[in-house]
């Protein structure tokens, strides 16, 4: 009798380890999910996004002030802890982009774009961006924020033994330097997520989850239509093997984004499709 208790517990134990959620951090969402939305009022876009359940933001939008966009936030229990600057912005002036930053509230800046001519990323566009990056990042830590380096897909150029992208990971400082993973882009330049994780462990601290249309054609220019966004669990990408493994290194902001036209429907499918993984 006592074997079959046990065993009992044993086996209600291990469903219950089961059962436990993957996804336990807090929702957050790239705002430029909604830019479509924004322009037509900042307050109600928020009002939808703090409605659908996110607790964060990452960046900002709408024709208000850093300081307006922070009170609004504020007001619906909102964090920011990331936003995002252009290149030419953070090499000209990287403190006017801390002090953006430090207004919003925000601990990280990411960049999602290094000027390069379309399709041919190549070696000396990295080396200006290790240079710019580690000059500005250093700016940034002096403010108490962490710059990071948003992988866009076209960083996957062969270069040496790897890729161009582990030249970049490579040659900055980590001090001055961190990542953020788009999960699509890195996918759609060829990369493996779930491996680039392994391998670079706490150079990431940010992820962007978002999911591929089945069967697209990709290449090395970081673009694609923005339709070929779907739901997350719908695409091709391993989404939740990449959850797990970004949970392993110690990722704590995850945003949503979702560049389509479908966002009002697919947004509240990716956040059930979210809430459906377990460990």
């Amino acid at each position: 009798m006592k074997k079959i208790i046990l065993a009992s517990l044993v086996v209600l134990s291990f469903q219950g380890f089961a059962q436990k959620p993957l996804y336990t951090f807090p929702f957050g969402i790239q705002t430029y999910t909604f830019r479509k939305s924004f322009p037509n009022g900042v307050a109600a876009t928020l009002d939808s996004i703090k409605n659908m359940g996110f607790t964060e933001v990452e960046g900002m939008m709408g024709k208000v002030s850093a300081e307006e966009f922070k009170k609004l936030c504020k007001e619906r229990g909102l964090d920011i802890p990331s936003t995002g600057t252009g290149y030419e912005d953070l090499v000209k002036d990287p403190q006017s982009v801390a002090n953006t930053a430090k207004t919003l509230g925000s601990s990280f800046v990411m960049c999602a774009w290094i000027p390069h001519e379309y399709g041919k990323f190549n070696l000396e566009n990295a080396k200006k961006a290790v240079t710019d990056f580690n000059a500005a990042g250093n700016v940034l830590k002096q403010n108490g924020i962490t710059f990071c380096y948003h992988v866009h897909g076209y960083e996957f150029q062969p270069y040496e033994k790897g890729t161009l992208l582990d030249y970049i990971i490579q040659n900055t400082n980590p001090e001055y330097v961190s990542f953020e993973m788009d999960i699509l882009w890195t996918h759609f330049g060829g990369g493996d997520p779930v491996a680039l994780l392994k391998k670079y462990g706490n150079r990431w601290k940010l992820l962007h989850v978002k999911d591929l249309k089945k069967g697209v054609r990709k290449d090395l220019t970081g673009g694609t239509s923005q339709e070929n966004d779907v739901a997350l669990g719908t695409g091709e990408i391993n989404v939740a093997a990449v959850i797990r493994e970004a949970k392993k290194i110690g990722i704590k902001h995850y945003f949503i984004e979702d560049e389509s036209s479908r966002v009002n429907t697919q947004v509240p499918q990716s956040i059930a499709y979210l809430k459906s993984l377990k460990e």
